[in-house]
């Protein structure tokens, strides 16, 4: 699974669920959390979206607004932890 393919999933998930806005412009490097679009007790949503669409654990002290506040980040920290199974 390549970075592009993970950006795609996180980007859908992200507008369906957190957002409900499907048609919202999200941008790869758009802040999430920092930002207020999206507020940080969402983190939690995000962990599980993670650990059932790609079947990875990303411990909670990683799951943190500095590791993961854009779509961007979110991709690279699932690539990272593919990669590392």
């Amino acid at each position: 699974m390549d970075r592009n393919e993970i950006l795609q999933r996180v980007r859908a998930f992200t507008l369906k669920e957190l957002l409900k806005n499907p048609d919202y412009p999200l941008k790869d490097d758009e802040p999430l959390f920092s930002s207020g679009l999206i507020d940080s007790f969402a983190m939690a949503q995000v962990g599980v979206f993670i650990e059932t669409e790609f079947n990875l654990y990303i411990p909670d002290p990683e799951l943190t607004v500095e590791n993961m506040d854009t779509p961007g980040q979110i991709a690279d920290k699932v690539l990272a932890g593919l990669a590392e199974q």
